[in-house]
């Protein structure tokens, strides 16, 4: 499988739009991703998809029980929330005059990546 050019990295906050993990009560869950894995085109966001595991007591964990993490989320079902505006938004690629490549909202047309 080809990896895929993704518009969303790693520290960025994106919002849950399809699965299981889409909304609770009616709130929209949002997330800060902790790791991008672009060759299986999958995320992983902070506090989606929690996974409960079994854990044994080892010299290396002191506490065995079931232990909670979150596991991946495919690519499409998560949306870039922009940090100006505060909405979900596919981003733009924009090249600027120095050559840079930046994300652009396509709401407010400000880059969402800033240094």
């Amino acid at each position: 499988m080809p990896t895929i050019k993704l518009g969303i990295k790693k520290g960025d906050q994106v919002q849950v739009i399809s699965g299981k993990d889409r909304s609770k009560r009616g709130r929209i869950r949002r997330g800060r991703v902790l790791q991008v894995r672009p060759d299986v085109g999958r995320v992983i966001v902070d506090g989606v998809n929690i996974q409960k595991k079994a854990q044994r007591q080892s010299q290396k964990i002191r506490q065995g029980g079931v232990i909670e993490k979150p596991g991946p989320i495919h690519i499409s079902n998560v949306m870039l929330v922009c940090p100006n505006c505060a909405s979900p938004t596919h981003p733009l690629r924009h090249r600027r005059d120095d050559g840079r490549r930046v994300r652009v909202c396509r709401k407010c047309k400000k880059d969402i990546d800033t240094d």
